[in-house]
């Protein structure tokens, strides 16, 4: 914190205008039970053991540095503090971070960037979140991920837009850094490399580029590759389409690692301050796992794909999955509710693709149910979420079991209050 607040004094010594900070507090709990085996189950709802929470606070600063007739500079700070608060004495024995042991707190600078604007261009340098199809900062967790990346935008084409970015590294936990001593369970994989390290991402870093037309104003296109430096070549293209309630999608993906490829379809229908009702299917090759966010690797991290999970990440994107979801997400009385539904079928993936037989079943059939209910109280944004899961496998003899560890059902109280 003291670095941000210097900053702040700072500012106000220099005289420099527009500056900005903001932030929120959160804290998040969940509680499962736990499938052994047959049905039955070794932890409750609502047991210590059973139960993770964490807290986090998020301070963000943004000033504006220049400010002439031909070009504007800006800069921002972010930092996150991350702890258990004692809690794991008391109501939970896990985490929901990864970037703490679960007795430690962890806090780290997440941001540290500069831009200029100049006519239609932009350039934005330093540590940052980035929203790209196949690398992106993450926001479901209590903790975020972000890049050490430099980035350029230029509209200077009629309704397109033109990016290139270089991403060098990362502090996501598929990245190398260091890995977290914490013995208790994690349920929610956390994202984020251990106090919040920075590691080169991939290899070697990697280059993307992109390009969204918005001619047609229904209508957005967009096409992007990236060179994941030593490592793979991706690319992603997606459309979208809104024209008076009517909504749909498509998008198809690659990923020369494994020579592998995904693609999706979505429609639906939506209206506005109302009601939006979707449904989406996808299917990923058997040669490999496709479409899922390169930052912070298939096991653990979100996939853009119209068809992910609310809360199963990871699995609409193994390889051999075919999967349907259905969204209804609505007003009712002053609270935003939500019905999720993601079937995954991953039985066809029997054999590696060298054609010999799987030794061990690592591709599970699930069906994940959410009911998400939301609202705003004051500056506190509130959220109660229940999960239900339902997995199986199907082992080398051919024998559908529950596996071990699966999580059956699941609450979840998300509380942030912004300031």
């Amino acid at each position: 914190m003291s670095l941000v607040a210097a900053l702040l004094v700072g500012s106000s010594a220099f005289a420099i205008e527009n500056t900005k900070v903001s932030g929120d507090a959160n804290l998040f709990y969940q509680t499962s039970d736990t499938n052994v085996n047959n049905g039955t189950t070794d932890k409750g709802l609502f047991e210590a053991e059973s139960s993770t929470a964490d807290i986090a606070v998020n301070l963000n600063l943004t000033t504006d540095v220049l400010k002439t007739d031909s070009v504007a500079i800006s800069a921002g700070l972010g930092y996150t503090v991350l702890t258990t608060l004692g809690l794991e004495d008391q109501m939970v024995t896990g985490v929901w971070g990864n970037a703490h042991d679960a007795t430690g707190t962890a806090n780290w600078m997440n941001e540290a960037w500069f831009a200029a604007t100049s006519a239609n261009t932009t350039v934005k340098v330093g540590r940052m979140e980035l929203d790209t199809p196949l690398a992106f900062t993450e926001t479901w967790s209590i903790e975020k991920n972000t890049f050490e990346s430099a980035a350029l935008i230029n509209q200077d084409i009629p309704d397109t837009t033109l990016v290139g970015a270089y991403i060098g590294r990362g502090n996501s936990n598929s990245t190398g850094g260091t890995a977290v001593t914490n013995t208790a369970t994690n349920p929610t994989g956390g994202i984020v490399n251990k106090g919040g390290e920075f590691t080169t991402y991939g290899k070697k870093g990697a280059y993307a580029v992109a390009a969204i037309n918005n001619s047609w104003e229904p209508l957005t296109v967009q096409a992007w590759y990236y060179d994941i430096v030593a490592v793979a070549q991706a690319s992603w293209l997606q459309a979208d389409l809104a024209m008076d309630n009517v909504i749909a999608g498509a998008q198809y993906s690659t990923l020369s690692a494994g020579d592998t490829d995904v693609f999706a379809i979505m429609a639906g229908y939506s209206v506005k301050d109302s009601i939006t009702a979707k449904i989406a299917y996808s299917a990923v090759n058997t040669n490999g796992n496709a479409g899922y966010n390169t930052a912070t690797g298939q096991a653990s991290g979100q996939t853009k794909l119209y068809t992910e999970a609310w809360w199963n990440y990871g699995q609409v994107t193994l390889a051999g999955a075919k999967t349907i979801n259905l969204t209804v997400e609505g007003n009712v009385a002053g609270v935003d509710m939500g019905l999720y539904i993601t079937s995954i079928d991953n039985d066809e993936v029997s054999q590696q693709p060298s054609g010999t037989p799987l030794t061990a079943s690592t591709n599970n059939d699930m069906i994940e149910y959410t009911v998400t209910a939301s609202k705003s109280i004051g500056f506190v944004d509130a959220t109660v979420a229940y999960i239900h899961t339902d997995k199986q496998k199907t082992d080398v003899s051919g024998t559908t079991v529950d596996p071990v560890g699966s999580i059956d059902n699941t609450v979840q109280v998300y509380l942030t209050a912004n300031f």
